[in-house]
């Protein structure tokens, strides 16, 4: 019988609050039953192993950053889409490191597509580059560098690594600000 309470819904968010604390890498069956103050197999009823509560957290935390996402952007194009991108980005990774984990965990395709935070997310960045005048294969190169630039800028920022006593903040205003040029003057294709 099923502890009343326990739900999936109700594991995956206590475990996207536990991966925020202890790290998505953490987030074990375990950590989350001793959370409850359960056995391990109570949950068991409602996630099938680790991979499915992982998979379960990457969803939710999608539809979360996806909202925030679309939400910076409404209304915006060009510049203020990519700069409101940029910083919502860099709001949810900082604020819940746990949860940006969760979103670049590799799930399989049939769950992206029926996972609203993920199709959001991927809309949410289109969206921020119709602004540009890029078209494919360049509008992928694109995404590429916006997620590089911006998963490279605050992962060294979490783990505390920009020691030069320049504002970080400064720093990233102007990171963003010399993306907006790369993708204004997008170079022409070489052969």
């Amino acid at each position: 019988m099923a502890r009343v309470g326990l739900t999936a819904d109700r594991l995956a968010e206590a475990a996207a609050d536990l991966a925020d604390e202890v790290g998505f890498d953490n987030v074990t069956v375990s950590a989350l039953a001793r959370g409850f103050g359960v056995k391990d197999a109570s949950l068991y009823s409602h996630v099938k192993n680790v991979r499915d509560l992982r998979t379960r957290v990457a969803v939710r935390a999608a539809a979360d950053f996806g909202d925030r996402l679309a939400a910076a952007i409404a209304g915006r194009a060009g510049r203020d889409a990519l700069v409101a991108f940029a910083d919502a980005y860099r709001d949810f990774a900082l604020a819940h490191p746990g949860r940006y984990s969760a979103t670049r965990m590799p799930i399989p395709p049939e769950i992206v597509a029926d996972s609203p935070g993920h199709l959001r997310m991927m809309e949410s960045t289109a969206a921020t580059l119709r602004g540009y005048p890029l078209a494919e294969p360049d509008l992928t190169d694109a995404v590429r560098l916006l997620r590089s630039t911006f998963h490279g800028f605050v992962a060294i920022e979490a783990d505390e690594g920009f020691q030069h006593p320049r504002d970080v903040a400064a720093s990233w205003e102007r990171v963003v600000a010399a993306l907006d040029v790369a993708l204004r003057h997008w170079p022409s294709r070489v052969g």
